[in-house]
């Protein structure tokens, strides 16, 4: 691993700056291994209430740049998610740029943990996207900075299950605001994504008997859905397809200025992080359509508060009842931006933000 210091043009380190400026964040740490083969980036975006926690997500990046965005973003998002579910931790994510079904090696993952330890603890990493609880294992023979472990390692495994449940209690919250009733039997839900996070959702959806419709981009997850679960594959364009609720649970920035207009739901509620394009156009968009948004970065928060269980010292059934606080907590954002007459987005990140100030303050 080398940690040369390279000189880098004046208008991609403006540029760099100027996004860290522009969403506030702290630290940015570009990580490079000639060995190995590892590029990867760790966002540090504020550690006001704790130390920074988020995943590492391996992904086949179209660029550098787009690597960067996302990782800044997903951040940023994590200060909210740990602020407004009242966690002691600060947010920060890493992305890992490579194919994460033909390039990940336990040399990488160690690579990648030595630059994790570089950072002294102020950002801890577990899973995301593209990584297993075996990486944070390799992960963990470089640095004690990562969560996500095996059970027998004292961990809580994989966050994704306690993800999905944190979703689920956020969907029939959202189900009670807008039915009167938070019973998801009958209700027709889209769950765009069938990865770990999405099969457990399914999973609670369709033992209560919802109607479950399924999306994804690999053919052969969705036929395992259909078989298992006795669900719906649609394909093509599903934004117009006419459903109660719309499960985004892949990747980001599928509300946007092109699916909103075409949407035909009453409800958004998915894993997904950073959901909307733009926090503050298209949480407007989806207000003036009518459509209730369950902000992502609370309903999904229930990854990082099994990760968090790790650090505090939860068991499983602590965690649980935690993670399913989720549901007051989303029906108290839905009825106060119902009432200030603002964006649920707006509303939850009123609500975080509040709680970061008055610890600056203090």
């Amino acid at each position: 691993m080398s940690f040369k210091t390279s000189s880098v043009s004046s208008s991609i380190t403006q540029g760099v700056l100027s996004k860290m400026a522009e969403m506030e964040h702290e630290q940015v740490l570009f990580c490079h291994d000639k060995k190995t083969g590892l590029k990867a980036i760790i966002a540090v975006h504020n550690t006001v209430l704790g130390p920074a926690l988020g995943g590492t997500r391996m992904w086949k990046y179209a660029t550098e740049e787009e690597a960067l965005n996302d990782v800044l973003r997903l951040s940023r998002g994590m200060t909210f998610k740990a602020a407004i579910t009242g966690l002691k931790l600060g947010g920060g994510k890493a992305v890992i740029i490579g194919d994460a079904k033909t390039q990940k090696n336990e040399a990488l993952m160690r690579s990648f943990g030595k630059f994790v330890q570089t950072l002294g603890g102020k950002y801890i990493t577990a899973e995301d996207v593209g990584m297993e609880t075996q990486d944070m294992v390799y992960i963990k023979q470089e640095t004690n900075y990562v969560t996500g472990l095996p059970e027998e390692m004292g961990g809580n495994g994989n966050p994704s299950p306690v993800t999905a449940y944190g979703v689920y209690m956020g969907m029939k919250a959202s189900a009670k605001f807008v039915w009167g009733n938070d019973s998801l039997a009958g209700k027709k839900v889209l769950v765009q994504g069938t990865g770990h996070v999405g099969e457990t959702l399914i999973d609670y959806l369709t033992k209560e008997n919802a109607t479950v419709f399924v999306n994804d981009i690999n053919e052969e997850r969705v036929k395992q859905m259909v078989s298992k679960y006795n669900a719906i594959a649609i394909s093509g364009n599903i934004y117009g397809e006419e459903v109660d609720i719309y499960a985004p649970c892949a990747l980001g920035a599928t509300l946007n200025s092109e699916t909103i207009p075409q949407l035909r739901c009453s409800i958004v509620s998915g894993a997904a992080n950073n959901q909307l394009l733009d926090e503050k156009l298209h949480g407007q968009m989806l207000k003036d359509k009518g459509i209730v948004y369950a902000p992502d970065f609370l309903i999904n928060a229930g990854g990082i508060i099994s990760v968090y269980a790790e650090v505090a010292g939860y068991n499983m059934q602590k965690t649980m009842e935690e993670t399913a606080k989720i549901y007051d907590t989303t029906l108290n954002i839905l009825n106060t931006a119902k009432e200030q007459n603002i964006t649920t987005a707006q509303a939850a990140m009123n609500i975080a933000q509040e709680r970061i100030d008055k610890a600056k303050a203090n």
